[in-house]
């Protein structure tokens, strides 16, 4: 699915996708200049790395609800929230913020991806932020 849409940006490592899919996603919240360079990979290891130095946090057996929590105190001004994709798997940082944070959580390959737009991604055509439910419309 990853492939077929554009609204989805691919996280492109073996290790630590959960922290790789967040700091990808901060500089397009932020508009950062860089954030072709994090997407494509080429900044994005000494980032990850102090991030996972400084949170304290292990990705060694991948990342799960717990890590999400642990990394929504940390990032306390995003609201992280992630779909599986049968789109019934759901969290929700419950952060009242602007700044969203969208993931895909593919639970074949048990790796974490970026959404940029979550009403492409879900192929409806409007989302409701607050409520997290896409409408198909008339």
């Amino acid at each position: 699915m990853v492939h077929l849409k554009r609204s989805i940006v691919e996280v492109k490592t073996e290790t630590n996708c959960l922290a790789h899919a967040l700091i990808i996603s901060i500089p397009k919240l932020t508009n950062d200049p860089d954030y072709n360079a994090f997407r494509k990979g080429r900044k994005i290891r000494p980032v990850v790395d102090h991030l996972l130095a400084t949170t304290g946090i292990v990705l060694s057996n991948g990342g799960g609800i717990a890590e999400l929590i642990r990394f929504k105190e940390y990032f306390k001004e995003y609201r992280i929230v992630f779909r599986g994709l049968n789109c019934e798997d759901m969290f929700d940082g419950q952060v009242e913020s602007e700044k969203r944070i969208n993931l895909l959580y593919d639970d074949v390959q048990h790796h974490f991806h970026v959404i940029n737009n979550v009403t492409g991604a879900l192929s409806r055509k409007c989302f409701c932020k607050g409520c997290n439910k896409g409408l198909r419309g008339a």
